[in-house]
């Protein structure tokens, strides 16, 4: 594995000494992006430069005669990865957006090998980074067969409802997994003057909530990432958002803590069928069907 890395970035010398099974390979190198990621709590809010060197062997042969750009690897293709990944959300680890970025390049059906090697270049006196290989055959596809949620947001009141598992019992039955998604509650709403302990105290307070709902029935699942969501949507299970994970890890959450702006935002997200709101009161959306309902 080393040596094939070593091979990818090296000269060309080593490689023809050493050829790979697909010999033609393309390249980006010394691609820089500024982006927020690291698992230190002093990385947190801290834009760092990351530099990309990529290398991908391909299953297309370069020919005289064949000077057709839809029949080879685009090179923009490269960075369009890089640039997708680092979007989607908040990463803690070099590792796990090298890997993220391979698979989405591979994806592509001219893609057989890709090599990869992150830097970053902030950290100190010195460049952390990463390398990594990956083939077609060893990670599945960019996942695009996630089912569409129906969300669901509970304000106070609604969760305090004797009748509600009968609510969200007949919401269930309409076809669309469930999120279900909570607000602040009834938990001390007292000013902090630091606006990020604020964010982060009203994120851990829906996470309080969340808990408590789910404690209530077996059914329901605690989700705290894409991951999790992801899984309870594929296995048909009502699932109870914990946000502060996913919140603090993405870069277009919404900043202001309230249950139905993060409710409307998962919806996004997660392309949903539509929102229901029991209480609150309902967001304006130009995507996301939303219907209002009582809480009671």
């Amino acid at each position: 594995m080393t040596d094939d890395i070593s091979t990818a970035f090296g000269p060309l010398a080593d490689r023809a000494a050493s050829p790979p099974e697909h010999p033609d390979r393309i390249s980006l190198a010394g691609l820089e992006r500024a982006v927020e990621i690291g698992a230190f709590q002093q990385e947190r809010g801290t834009i760092q430069r990351l530099r990309f060197h990529i290398v991908v062997e391909v299953l297309s042969a370069a020919e005289e005669a064949a000077d057709d750009v839809d029949r080879i690897l685009s090179y923009d293709a490269l960075g369009e990865a890089v640039d997708t990944e680092l979007a989607a959300e908040r990463l803690d680890l070099l590792e796990t957006l090298a890997a993220r970025i391979a698979t989405r390049i591979l994806a592509h059906p001219l893609a057989a090998r890709a090599f990869l090697r992150i830097e970053k270049l902030d950290r100190g006196p010195y460049v952390l980074g990463v390398e990594i290989v990956r083939s077609a055959s060893e990670g599945p596809a960019v996942d695009t067969d996630t089912p569409r949620p129906l969300v669901v947001y509970l304000s106070d009141a609604a969760t305090r409802r004797p009748d509600l598992g009968a609510v969200l019992d007949d919401l269930a039955g309409q076809g669309a997994p469930l999120i279900l998604c909570l607000g602040r509650g009834g938990l001390s709403s007292a000013p902090v003057p630091d606006a990020n302990a604020e964010h982060r105290i009203g994120l851990l307070q829906i996470d309080q909530n969340a808990w408590a709902l789910a404690a209530r029935d077996a059914r329901y699942v605690i989700a705290a990432t894409r991951t999790e969501l992801t899984w309870a949507l594929k296995n048909g299970r009502v699932s109870v958002w914990a946000p502060s994970k996913l919140v603090l890890d993405s870069f277009n959450a919404p900043g202001r803590v309230t249950g139905e702006a993060l409710a409307l935002w998962l919806a996004e997200e997660f392309r949903a069928e539509r929102m229901i709101c029991l209480g609150g009161e309902a967001p304006a959306s130009d995507s996301i069907e939303i219907t209002q309902l009582p809480a009671t």
